[in-house]
């Protein structure tokens, strides 16, 4: 299942983006789905990661409290809540679906382009 990864922009430091993952014609809820980014020049990392069994989360150390992964069911979508946002935290970002184990890994950080789908471009400005 390819995700659509929406709601980027440009925004200050210090500013919020509500980004949303979308799955149309599939239920989100059975998948766990993982938010990776790609800055200019960087491989891509693994952001945070969310369970189909209980909604178990996980982040990254770098985004830890000031990022927060949660399922919309009544839009059957999966979102990412990023306040607080650095300009560390500019670069594509795309969503998947992921085992929630191998999500914290490595594991899909080296996957062809053609997996990921469209990613939304976030960009924080100084």
């Amino acid at each position: 299942v390819q995700l659509q990864a929406s709601g980027g922009g440009l925004v200050q430091s210090g500013g919020s983006l509500r980004l949303s993952c979308g799955a149309p014609g599939h239920t989100l809820a059975f998948y766990g789905v993982g938010w990776f980014r790609q800055a200019p020049g960087k491989k891509r990392e693994q952001v945070s990661c969310i369970s189909s069994a209980d909604s178990s989360t996980w982040y990254a150390d770098s985004v830890n409290g000031r990022f927060t992964i949660s399922r919309d069911s009544a839009e059957n979508t999966v979102v990412l809540q990023a306040n607080s946002l650095k300009p560390e935290d500019t670069g594509v970002y795309y969503c998947a679906t992921v085992s929630f184990a191998l999500c914290k890994t490595d594991y899909y950080n080296d996957f062809e382009n053609a997996y990921w789908g469209q990613g939304t471009q976030v960009t924080v400005s100084s």
